[in-house]
């Protein structure tokens, strides 16, 4: 399916009727999901409910109230956001809608599609369903005898499905010692279908998560780069999984720490991960990988409440219910804006596979510019420019609102490699890149990346990058 033909199924399946000036105020016969397109419907036309008159539309606070419906309202909303790089900024549409239930549990649906002047997209579903806690929802247990919540502390569970199709992503050969003229490029769709639990054990930030994806990749010439198409310089054995890309059943389990300590003086994001990634049609491409990522954040001052994403949320919403207005995007700040913090990260990341099985080179980590999934790794290098199955990171950044304007300022240093072997994971021979830059905020969090890297030893890049899920929400699925 063409991305303009998701884009078109998406606008036929979620735009409402419309609706003249006599729209019913609610109650009636009308549902909830109508009522969510009248209660935005009007949000983009404030002057139809303004008590004052004459109200001028097009007053800086009405246009600002426009700008964040449209970028975060609920149900439908513009989906902006950088795809992999090398593949443009992408824009489409976002559906987004709840269901709550008499026995606490919340159901939020997340849809949207979106697509990028190289013809590359993304679609996807994305279905969470939680207990709430705390009691935001009471349960009446015949007249007026109101029920406290059965408990605070409850699992999350996730259900998605998500295609992603890719029309330029480099490759220069495997390991860390490939060079630039080894360069080519090719093209990748991947599907990936799949659930998880979250099950938090307390209130100190530890909680169990497991996963079960398919995942279906399928390669192609590249035909938008002016490089080389992968399989004329590669062949199987120097890019394993050229010539076939089987499914993959891919079940994983981990631990998360999550803790804010020393009042708020350090949040710990803390994360071990094992994943299996099993090809039931050629198990020669079968294997294993575990993850540890521990990363450290420090507030610049006392102000600074420090805040991971909120795994509640899907990746179109900034907040799991639409009754809570997101934080304005639009929102500057007079007066002296703390918001700031340094970062330090170590990331480790190994695979293992049998004797007669290999790791599709599709599937492997990278290093250099952005990985897949849009994250910064050694940014001085050109976008994926090192691969292999093994990694390893460390990283140190500090980003810091300017006050009085949505900007703020940010430097980071890397060291990091890629190996062929998990023996060589080690801290010997480390690459260095550096980085500076302007961030654009939103709703007090970075959101827009304008960056330039320098430090290796193959010169400078430059980066502009807009995140792909809204303020405050949890990360789509990895496309590695």
């Amino acid at each position: 399916m063409s991305a303009r033909s998701l884009l078109l199924a998406l606008l036929l399946c979620a735009v409402p009727p419309v609706w003249s000036q006599t729209a019913p105020a609610g109650g009636g016969n009308e549902s909830r999901l109508h009522s969510d397109f009248r209660r935005e419907w009007l949000e983009l036309h404030p002057c139809r409910e303004e008590v004052v008159k004459p109200c001028n539309s097009f007053s800086f606070s009405n246009l600002a109230g426009d700008a964040q419906t449209l970028v975060t309202g609920q149900p439908l909303h513009v989906a902006l956001g950088s795809l992999a790089p090398q593949n443009g900024f992408a824009a489409g549409l976002a559906f987004v809608e709840h269901k709550d239930f008499a026995d606490e549990w919340r159901v939020t649906f997340n849809t949207d599609a979106v697509a990028t002047g190289n013809r590359s997209w993304r679609a996807g579903a994305y279905l969470k369903a939680f207990r709430l806690g705390g009691g935001n929802i009471v349960v009446v247990n015949g007249p007026g005898k109101p029920q406290p919540p059965f408990f605070h502390v409850a699992p999350l569970f996730n259900l998605y499905a998500e295609t992603t199709s890719l029309n330029s992503i480099d490759y220069h050969g495997l390991g860390p010692d490939t060079i630039p003229a080894a360069q080519t490029a090719f093209g990748l769709t991947e599907t990936i279908a799949g659930g998880g639990a979250i099950v938090p054990l307390g209130r100190a930030g530890v909680s169990l998560f497991a996963e079960f994806n398919g995942r279906i990749p399928q390669l192609r010439p590249d035909t938008v780069e002016t490089v080389p198409t992968i399989a004329s310089l590669y062949t199987e054995a120097t890019a394993p999984g050229l010539t076939s890309q089987p499914a993959f059943l891919q079940p994983g389990i981990g631990v998360r720490l999550q803790p804010t300590l020393f009042a708020e003086h350090l949040r710990l994001h803390y994360l071990a991960q094992f994943q299996e990634f099993a090809a039931p049609s050629n198990s020669g491409y079968s294997f294993r990988r575990w993850t540890t990522d521990l990363g450290h954040e420090f507030p610049l001052d006392k102000k600074v409440h420090l805040t991971a994403a909120d795994a509640q949320n899907g990746p179109d919403s900034c907040t799991p219910n639409p009754e809570i207005h997101c934080p304005s995007p639009t929102h500057v700040s007079n007066a002296i804006n703390h918001e700031g913090s340094i970062d330090v990260r170590l990331l480790l990341t190994g695979s293992a596979a049998d004797a007669h099985s290999v790791v599709p080179f599709y599937l492997d980590p990278t290093i250099g510019g952005s990985d897949l999934n849009g994250q910064p790794l050694l940014p001085s290098y050109p976008d994926y420019r090192f691969r292999a199955p093994n990694l390893v990171l460390l990283s140190e950044t500090i980003e810091h609102a300017i006050p009085k304007v949505p900007l703020g300022i940010y430097f980071s240093a890397d060291q990091a490699k890629v190996a062929l072997r998990r023996d060589d994971i080690d801290f010997s021979n480390l690459r260095e890149s550096y980085t500076v830059g302007l961030t654009v905020h939103a709703g007090g969090l970075p959101a827009v990346y304008l960056l330039f890297a320098w430090g290796g030893n193959e010169g400078h890049h430059s980066t502009f990058s807009v995140s792909n899920v809204l303020l405050g929400a949890s990360p789509r699925p990895s496309l590695f």
